[in-house]
């Protein structure tokens, strides 16, 4: 198994366990790595096999396993871990805060229980049927503008990387049937665990998420069992939050949440969602519309 090195400051007593999207790699979260080391903690961000890009195919129970093995490296070390995922890398990190209860903390960074987006193509539901043909393992999916980015010259870039390689620092470029499949699975159980995880929750999702829509992080911050719940809505990113227009905002809460999660006892209350004054002015521009019509 290939990883990241563990990087923060050295002897720490908070380290973060990144997980990266579905057959990508550590790229998408190397600016958050980065602040958060910055700020303290330790980080780490590992390839895992049969999940990372050019790792092969396992069935997701490995998925599971391997990212609880690194967890408890993690927890060898450090007083504290907490979970952090993006993508599918979030289904994937409640996966591993259900197995491991004493997780600090659990961030959910554009959480995809369903890839549900605007962007996604009309046809998604049909590969489901096909995993069942020979197809199976030949199709690819690729992926297509706007690559989960608003900022149109991060777009550029990155279009032109994934004509260039197979993957790029938001993802790669083509995702196997087979992977497609086995995160399905993984969703799937994990919307039946979400009542029962406990740890301390931030769900940090796109309003415009064009390949999961704000459903998915609605469903687990009503379903999710935490006592201590934060949700952030942003109004100027898509999909790859960490990367994106906002990816200051989204580290800068990530650090001060983790912060919050160590200094705050156990509480019934949970916080009210954040949204910034540009969100709030566009929802109620949005009721204004909705009441007209």
């Amino acid at each position: 198994m290939n990883a990241t090195p563990f990087s923060g400051i050295d002897g720490s007593d908070h380290a973060v366990l990144l997980l990266h999207g579905l057959s990508s790699s550590p790229l998408e979260l190397r600016f958050l790595a980065r602040l958060l080391a910055d700020e303290g903690f330790a980080t780490h961000t590992p390839e895992l096999p049969g999940y990372s890009a050019g790792t092969g195919h396992q069935p997701m129970e490995q998925w599971i396993s391997a990212a609880v093995a690194e967890f408890d490296r993690l927890a060898a070390r450090h007083r504290h871990v907490s979970i952090c995922g993006l993508s599918m890398g979030a289904t994937l990190a409640a996966a591993v805060a259900h197995e491991r209860p004493a997780a600090r903390a659990l961030l959910l960074l554009s959480i995809t229980l369903n890839y549900d987006g605007w962007a996604i193509p009309w046809y998604r539901f049909l590969l489901d049927y096909v995993y069942y043909t020979p197809l199976r393992s030949r199709y690819r999916y690729r992926e297509q503008e706007p690559y989960g980015l608003r900022n149109e010259a991060l777009r550029s870039k990155i279009a032109r990387a994934m004509q260039k390689n197979d993957i790029s620092e938001v993802g790669p470029a083509f995702i196997g049937l087979p992977a497609l499949h086995e995160a399905g699975r993984l969703a799937g159980s994990v919307k039946k665990k979400l009542k029962s995880i406990g740890t301390d929750c931030l769900i940090i999702h796109a309003i415009d998420d064009e390949t999961s829509s704000p459903h998915n992080a609605r469903f687990v911050g009503t379903t999710i069992g935490a006592s201590f719940l934060r949700t952030i809505w942003l109004d100027d990113s898509y999909h790859m939050i960490t990367s994106d227009n906002e990816r200051e905002v989204v580290a800068r809460e990530c650090a001060l949440f983790l912060r919050e999660s160590v200094a705050a006892t156990v509480s019934s209350h949970n916080p009210a969602p954040v949204v910034s004054r540009a969100l709030a002015r566009r929802l109620r521009q949005l009721a204004t519309v909705a009441r007209k019509a």
